[in-house]
């Protein structure tokens, strides 16, 4: 089913409901996932804060998480590495503090890819069974053309997903083992990033004592956050509104059939405040958290906000349309570029459903209706709403913030099996395998 509205209703269209944060715990057969035992950890490396979470999948299908760490970042700008040494000390006392609360040393963890530029692109890969069945070793062969296609200098492939087999030109199967057919195509979802940008980080987190066992593309998470089983299926966009980057992905057919990040968030929106009315960051960022609108209103210029100087003893008299007039054309900026993001990625339906906000972001007031009116489609606002034991369960306003982290430790108990090839199915991507498969293309 697509779903649409128009521009000029769009403001009356969302029930209000639909625009409420909305943390909901799933039952199993809702979320659709089977969890692997054990406890992981996963690290979230974010603009404005680093969170690491260790946790476990409970059998209705939910998560919890029983301790975790969050700091404010540092040495972290738009999602890239500038300072190396601030970083790798955050990191070292956010994992400490989520250490401290299990009586446990911390090694492996599952990290978030914000870093290096993330692109993300389908790649075909074709094999003839010559009217033989379809098996394992067939899977394998797509996979490695694939990857081998992907690799560009500079560049490391993060993801190689698995869209879908078409069976002799026709036929679209998930798995196509045993079935019969001349000739079998492979779609895969690409998502890489550049090489020094992947080392650096793996580097600040070995002299963290800390080792990367999995990475997740940030918008991926997101999206394994917020929605369930069936959007997954039907069709939805998620936009994860971070304080240094917005990141969109496109789920359907149970798939994620495109990601983007764009380097603009919250942040640069309270930068546009303080400049716009000669104020410090701080004070910017309390302005737009307590009285911030995405859009303007008639009453604005009607409405007082004193604005304590400071080292002055004196206050200063501005109205909340003074404070729109600076929030408004950054944020209908950034949803200008993730309405062409979309439009570009040629998708169609899948693209045109409803969409669904998270992050800090998210909680600007009036975002939902302006976005339901750039993009033209249904809006919703959601914290993560498969897990439990989140930090500041008493004010679930935040719990938007920690949709990323969220979604990586679904991904690391076990969501990452329904998205991604087995290991058996899968060749080792070392540089034993890429002289191997290029010597095959050169013989």
């Amino acid at each position: 089913m697509t779903f649409r509205i128009s521009t000029s209703q769009s403001s009356h269209a969302i029930k209000k409901e639909e625009r409420a944060i909305l943390p909901i715990l799933p039952s199993k057969e809702q979320q659709g996932f089977t969890w692997s035992p054990g406890l992981k950890t996963v690290l979230d490396i974010g603009s404005t804060k680093i969170t690491c979470f260790v946790g476990q999948g409970l059998k209705n299908g939910g998560l919890r998480v029983l301790s975790w760490g969050w700091r404010r970042s540092e040495g972290i700008s738009s999602g890239a590495i500038v300072d190396v040494l601030q970083l790798e000390r955050v990191i070292r006392a956010t994992v400490g503090d989520a250490e401290r609360k299990i009586s446990r040393r911390i090694k492996d963890v599952t990290v978030n890819l914000a870093c290096g530029n993330p692109r993300s692109y389908h790649i075909d890969a074709f094999t003839t069974p010559n009217g033989r069945e379809v098996n394992e070793e067939d899977i394998r062969d797509l996979y490695g053309q694939a990857c081998h296609n992907a690799l560009e200098p500079r560049r490391q492939i993060v993801h190689a997903l698995p869209l879908g087999f078409n069976i002799d030109d026709s036929i679209t199967v998930l798995n196509p083992c045993g079935q019969r057919c001349e000739k079998l195509m492979g779609k895969f979802h690409i998502i890489d990033a550049q090489t020094n940008a992947f080392q650096t980080l793996n580097a600040v987190l070995q002299k963290a004592e800390l080792r990367i066992v999995g990475m997740l593309s940030n918008p991926i998470a997101s999206g394994l956050a917020v929605l369930d089983h069936d959007e997954r299926d039907l069709g939805a966009t998620v936009v994860d509104m971070g304080a240094g980057t917005t990141t969109l992905a496109v789920f359907a057919r149970g798939r994620v059939l495109y990601t983007r990040h764009i380097r603009i968030g919250g942040h640069h929106i309270t930068r546009d405040i303080a400049q716009s009315l000669s104020i410090p960051i701080d004070m910017a960022e309390r302005l737009k958290t307590l009285y911030g609108m995405a859009h303007a209103s008639a009453n604005d210029a009607f409405i007082p906000i004193a604005l304590p100087l400071p080292h002055h003893n004196i206050v200063r008299q501005i109205t909340r349309a003074d404070l729109v007039r600076a929030i408004a054309p950054r944020v209908e900026e950034t949803l200008e570029m993730l309405r062409y993001e979309l439009d570009e990625a040629g998708l169609g339906r899948p693209a045109e459903g409803r969409v669904v906000l998270t992050g800090g972001g998210a909680l600007l007031n009036g975002i939902d209706l302006v976005t339901a009116e750039i993009l033209n489609r249904p809006v919703q606002i959601r914290s993560p709403m498969n897990i439990r034991g989140l930090p500041e369960s008493s004010h679930p306003s935040i719990w938007t913030g920690f949709s990323t982290a969220s979604g990586q430790l679904a991904w690391a108990v076990g969501a990452k099996d329904h998205f991604c090839l087995s290991e058996k199915n899968t060749a080792p991507q070392g540089i034993a395998w890429r002289i191997t498969n290029l010597l095959k293309r050169k013989t």
